[in-house]
């Protein structure tokens, strides 16, 4: 048998795997096995613990997977949300050839199955279809055509509250080397409408599907969100010659949906003055690489807005008790040290493995500002804590 196993520096060589065997054979001879929840998959799909890091593996036809690690390579470039591609494997004799893809297990994810059965995560419903509406935005921005967008092949991590998706399954994505195309966009937006809408009906028919969700119309919601974001991102605005503010108004905003801007363009039109001003976004990181350079928080978008948040807040009370402009960098040290640490540090013992720590930390503004709400003025973080733990959290 040829065996031939390709692997990022980094990351075991994963030689000692029994590779002779299908997947669904592994069960017998393999221990490291983790039984973790998934969606259907149309290949065998298996979980590996290698000194306390999860893999995922997907049996494929030979020379499949190699396309989909380079697919998944030059999406990580581009930074788009998806899982982490590690390696592949190419098993090739006389009777059988067949291939491995490795990626890394995305940590803290939730599969959709878990938000749609039973009502434990009911409040993310309706967060998880904004998040999948966005990863196409996103993906198609990036010029990116996915052909097989679904719940299964999405995974999804809480982000402040919200839900933020990652592709999980590039088998059939595409990568174009311009703008793609208004028919492409629309080609796969009718197939994640039909992939879900029908894996919806699917669970509806097996009777695990809440009764109150309307399955039929949830398809068409996440094109009407896609829709209205996608205008939103890429309208152009005719800029008039004392309106040049506008500019960095319509970058902030950007902003704060978490687009990082590349370019600004302003083109003459053929009226007076006026130029026509064109943005291009690349990714969905602007927050996340604030906090990230300021001091190596890693976090998701929607945490990292949250953190910077508070940080610029608490830049704007330094400057004014000092009487003095306090640098962003000098509020992000101070905020880390005197806030977010402690606070980590008091919620530490109920801090789970399936949950993160910037997400709970997010759970503590949240309920702050509900709190603070209640009684009309700050209660402030300890106040919050200590609410928090006696009342929501479980140890």
């Amino acid at each position: 048998m040829g065996l031939s196993i390709t692997t990022r520096d980094g990351y075991p060589d994963f030689s000692n795997l029994p590779w002779n065997l299908h997947l669904p054979d592994w069960q017998t001879v393999y221990s490291q096995i983790e039984r973790l929840p998934q969606g259907p998959s149309r290949h065998p799909v298996i979980f590996v613990n290698i000194s306390g890091t999860i893999f995922a593996l997907k049996e494929m036809p030979g020379g499949i997977a190699e396309k989909e690690y380079h697919l998944l390579r030059r999406i990580e470039e581009l930074r788009q949300p998806a899982v982490t591609p590690v390696g592949f494997v190419e098993i090739d004799s006389p009777n059988d050839r067949r291939s491995f893809l490795i990626t890394r297990y995305l940590d803290y994810s939730i599969p959709f199955r878990d938000l749609f059965i039973g009502n434990r995560l009911v409040r993310y419903r309706e967060h998880l279809l904004d998040a999948i509406a966005g990863l196409m935005v996103q993906l198609h921005l990036a010029d990116i055509y996915w052909g097989d967008c679904s719940l299964s092949n999405c995974l999804f991590r809480r982000d402040a509250g919200a839900l933020r998706a990652y592709l999980v399954d590039a088998e059939t994505a595409e990568i174009f080397p311009e703008d793609i195309s208004p028919v492409l966009r629309h080609h796969d937006l009718e197939i994640m409408e039909e992939n879900i809408n029908g894996e919806l009906a699917d669970l509806t028919t097996d009777s695990h599907l809440a009764t109150d969700i309307p399955y039929s119309d949830t398809g068409a919601y996440i094109r009407l969100r896609y829709q209205r974001l996608w205008e939103v991102i890429t309208r152009e605005d005719i800029i008039e010659p004392l309106e040049h503010y506008r500019i960095q108004e319509r970058i902030r905003a950007l902003n704060d949906l978490g687009f990082s801007v590349g370019d600004v363009e302003l083109l003459k039109t053929l009226v007076g003055d006026q130029l026509r001003l064109r943005i291009v976004v690349t990714d969905r990181y602007f927050h996340h690489d604030q906090l990230l350079t300021l001091i190596g928080i890693e976090a998701e978008e929607g945490q990292a807005r949250k953190m910077m948040n508070e940080i610029q807040e608490l830049k704007a009370t330094l400057s004014q008790r000092n009487n003095r402009s306090t640098p962003l960098s000098a509020a992000a040290y101070h905020w880390q040290s005197t806030i977010y640490d402690p606070t980590i540090e008091k919620l530490r013992p109920f801090v789970k493995e399936d949950f993160d720590t910037a997400e709970l930390y997010c759970q503590i503004l949240e309920h702050k500002w509900y709190l603070s709400e209640r009684v009309q003025r700050d209660v402030g973080h300890a106040t919050a804590i200590e609410d928090y733990l006696a009342n929501i959290a479980q140890p």
